[in-house]
């Protein structure tokens, strides 16, 4: 009787104290909240990352928002990035690594018009292309040392569908996941998109960084940080994504659940998250050798030194290995 009563009690002490606190984490997306962040929307959404003891802030990015330097500065405890992302903060002097790389398919692409003769890649070499500022020192620099594109076809990027719908001719940037959704509903026949994942462009999105000290400091949540997330994605991936689209359009309705749905139905035919490495190491997975084989091809474009060492832009700490 005495020990029922002693365990009554304790049971009762149990009950009657707070839950234990969670680890409070900012992450900062690269955009404003869209079907490209379901992952984490839906780790966040579905309690994933407070069953990883994880209170999770995701604060969402725009045109005016420097997420790196916000995460470099230790304003955000992490941010959502690319290959670029980390290799520009260490050439700069600043210790960054991605841990882990959601989109194995950068979704970039280049647009043309049905019936303008364009078909591949290669077609496009030599036309004039709307590039804004920020991607002419990131995709356009793989054009210009891989496939021979120059900056005379350089035109203005205005960030508006007018000038590209106004031209049969028009060429401009665009992301295989909105294309033919935005652009193909004003035209007659859907847009040709050209995915330069397709061609060599093996930029790693919707990546994960934060500072080394970050990493160094707090490794444990870190890690748990990466796999709700892979969880939210595995989610996302398998069609299960009705939480995060209920999340993302509450915050941002414009589109709609068609558009979502859109983006959705693309990230997965076109292997954007699943496909290449993560289909044998699983989601969010990144190599050694293809951190390598892109910074090659940047440093031959001139964007890195090739005396950067493109292992301090990254660690595999975080991820299933083979």
């Amino acid at each position: 009787m005495i020990r029922l009563t002693a365990l009554l009690a304790t049971l009762a002490a149990l009950a009657a104290s707070p839950a234990l606190a969670l680890d409070k984490v900012s992450f900062g997306l690269n955009w404003v909240p869209e079907a490209e962040h379901c992952g984490f929307f839906q780790a966040k959404a579905t309690g994933l990352y407070e069953q990883a003891g994880l209170d999770v802030e995701l604060r969402p990015g725009n045109p005016n928002v420097n997420m790196p330097l916000l995460v470099a500065s230790g304003e955000l405890d992490m941010g959502m990035g690319s290959s670029f992302t980390t290799l520009n903060l260490v050439a700069k002097g600043i210790k960054a690594r991605t841990v882990a790389a959601f989109f194995q398919k950068d979704p970039q692409t280049l647009v043309a018009h049905a019936g303008q003769g364009v078909a591949r890649l290669e077609d496009l070499k030599g036309r004039p292309i709307m590039v804004g500022g920020f991607s002419r020192n990131e995709f356009w620099q793989f054009l210009k040392a891989r496939y021979g594109f120059t900056d005379e076809q350089l035109r203005p990027f205005a960030h508006s569908a007018a000038p590209f719908l106004a031209d049969k001719r028009a060429v401009q940037q665009g992301y295989i996941t909105e294309d033919a959704a935005l652009l193909g509903k004003a035209l007659p026949e859907p847009p040709v998109s050209i995915l330069l994942a397709d061609y060599g462009y093996d930029n790693y999105a919707t990546s994960i960084f934060a500072t080394e000290t970050f990493i160094t400091a707090k490794p444990k949540l870190v890690r748990a940080f990466v796999e709700a997330s892979r969880k939210g994605w595995e989610a996302c991936m398998a069609g299960d994504y009705e939480p995060a689209m209920r999340a993302v359009l509450a915050l941002v309705p414009t589109g709609g659940e068609d558009l979502f749905r859109f983006k959705m139905d693309q990230m997965k035919r076109r292997g954007l998250v699943d496909g290449g490495d993560a289909a044998r190491l699983g989601l969010g997975a990144m190599t050694d050798a293809r951190w390598r084989s892109f910074f090659d091809v940047m440093t031959q474009a001139g964007l890195y030194p090739a005396s950067l060492d493109v292992r301090q832009a990254y660690t595999l700490d975080f991820l299933a290995q083979p």
